[in-house]
């Protein structure tokens, strides 16, 4: 691959561009110029640390350490749901429904992918088992956030209405259905517009990254075509499993709304 390195001078420059945005956030009283500054000083240091991780892994291959760094991901990607929400779930569900629905969803997906579609030898291989899961998890979260903080907000708001029909005989589900149904809907949306658009609005960042490395311009096509069927099946199982498990952790045993399951709006 005809690979162009690129060095801490170049990606000095392009942080030049980050400082310049924060500064015109400053002055616009935006109130982001912090939060800004803050991210890609995390983004270069995650993504320093997870490259010396991934050059020790990819020189020493073994399942126990790739283990590791997979259940590492998910913890984190599962404290990132929750702390997006602004009506969070209280106690271990505020973690747990996320984490739950990642797993399940993410983990089975990029297992199958690598054993039945990839079929890399070791099926571990940190190659592809670590970006896989990465990408997994990284579109998972953002649908479940997405639909967990519609579902929560719109219990909150749609008290009386839910209420109103439990009292008319409704089940919970029956209760309920409509807002869990576009709670659903909300936390797909970004994939179906990211598939919709991709190759025509955007080239996806796999695929630019694959081209940029020299990649053949149609293997890196396949690959992506892969990833966003995988990704997007990911997120929506995910949503789906997160939203059907907050609902019902809305209400009890007698099937009464209980909004004291959640925090108060931050």
């Amino acid at each position: 691959m005809n690979l162009i390195s690129l060095t801490t001078f170049d990606l000095a420059l392009a942080s030049v561009l980050i400082l310049l945005l924060a500064l015109l956030s400053f002055r616009m009283q935006l109130g982001i110029s912090r939060t800004l500054l803050i991210a890609a000083l995390r983004t270069t240091a995650q993504l320093a640390l997870i490259g010396l991780v991934l050059k020790y892994l990819f020189d020493n291959v073994n399942l126990l350490y790739i283990s590791i760094i997979c259940i590492i991901m998910l913890l984190v990607a599962g404290y990132e749901v929750m702390s997006r929400q602004q009506r969070r779930f209280l106690g271990g569900w505020g973690y747990g429904v996320g984490t739950l629905s990642m797993f399940i969803s993410s983990f089975s997906i990029t297992l199958i992918a690598l054993h039945v579609i990839i079929g890399n030898d070791p099926w571990y291989q940190p190659q592809y088992a670590i970006p896989l899961l990465g990408m997994m998890l990284g579109n998972t979260m953002n649908g479940i956030a997405l639909g967990l903080d519609r579902l929560s907000n719109g219990a909150w708001q749609q008290k009386s209405i839910i209420e109103a029909r439990l009292m008319l005989g409704h089940s919970w589900h029956q209760a309920i259905a409509q807002l869990r149904h576009e709670s659903m809907r909300v936390g797909m949306i970004p994939m179906i517009n990211a598939m919709a658009a991709a190759g025509i609005v955007s080239l996806p960042g796999m695929m630019t990254g694959q081209i940029l490395a020299g990649a053949p311009p149609m293997e890196a096509v396949k690959y992506q075509i892969l990833i966003m069927f995988l990704v997007t099946a990911g997120t929506g199982f995910g949503t789906l499993a997160a939203v059907w498990l907050g609902a019902k952790r809305l209400f009890d045993d007698r099937e009464r709304l209980r909004l004291d399951r959640l925090s108060s709006k931050e």
